[in-house]
């Protein structure tokens, strides 16, 4: 049985699918079989850091949800970016969201049902054997948040030192608790250099009363690598990519 990791933030700009995919890839690396889902299909991006775009994607998500085609028909093997050095079985495939005006104007004026798309987890999982399935949700709080939640082995909130955070964070860990999540874990990105981060781990971890997984630093060589590749696979020997495996050895 996959085990099911859900990848949120309370809000856009926190860094969420960046840290979405580099989780994926290194647990891939790892000799896993990983599959990421872009439920964010309001504003999706994630294919972009696997060199997708527009035209490139045949089928997506919401092709899925539309009721065109089975999922797993929607899922690209990107297993060639994982290189060497990938463990045996190590696998990794990605479920994109349309970026086509239409597709995503349909989504706003319509929605989709949601009880679907939790059906398509399963036989996503069944399809592709997977052993874990990565959910890049959509940022804040809405149904499909709730259903990718309610339905996590683990919660992974990515968070940044704002207020604004501060106060959203507290939302959506108080959501999971309600929802009975089994574990949630917190990350803490783009954090001004200088700094302590046992300290300031500690100190958030004390603020929520949930386990921070990670401090990621503000970096320069992210800042660069914007959203051109999967930044643990550009730099593997990089801190920010040691941090990344870390939390990654954790969900494991």
């Amino acid at each position: 049985m996959a085990k099911t990791v859900s990848i949120h933030s309370f809000r856009g700009g926190t860094g969420k699918s960046n840290v979405t995919a580099n989780l994926a890839v290194l647990t891939a690396r790892a000799g896993k079989r990983v599959g990421i889902v872009d439920t964010d299909v309001q504003s999706p991006g994630i294919h972009v850091l696997f060199g997708f775009d527009v035209d490139s994607i045949e089928r997506s998500l919401n092709d899925y949800l539309w009721g065109r085609c089975p999922i797993e028909s929607t899922a690209y093997d990107v297993s060639s970016v994982l290189g060497g050095g990938t463990a045996p079985g190590g696998a990794v495939f990605l479920i994109p969201s349309s970026l086509r005006t239409g597709e995503i104007a349909r989504v706003l004026r319509e929605g989709y049902d949601v009880a679907r798309l939790n059906d398509g987890f399963g036989e996503l999982q069944r399809a592709l054997a997977l052993d874990y399935l990565f959910i890049d949700t959509h940022p804040g709080v809405n149904e499909e948040t709730l259903l990718s939640i309610a339905i996590s082995d683990t919660l992974v909130i990515v968070m940044r030192a704002d207020h604004q955070d501060y106060q959203g964070t507290a939302v959506t860990v108080d959501l999971a608790r309600r929802l009975e999540t089994p574990r949630i874990l917190l990350l803490l990105n783009k954090v001004l250099q200088p700094f302590d981060s046992d300290a300031v781990a500690a100190q958030i971890a004390a603020t929520y009363g949930v386990p921070v997984a990670g401090v990621l630093p503000l970096s320069e060589d992210m800042v660069r690598l914007a959203s051109s590749g999967v930044f643990s696979l550009v730099h593997p020997t990089h801190p920010v990519t040691d941090v990344l495996r870390d939390v990654a050895v954790k969900i494991q």
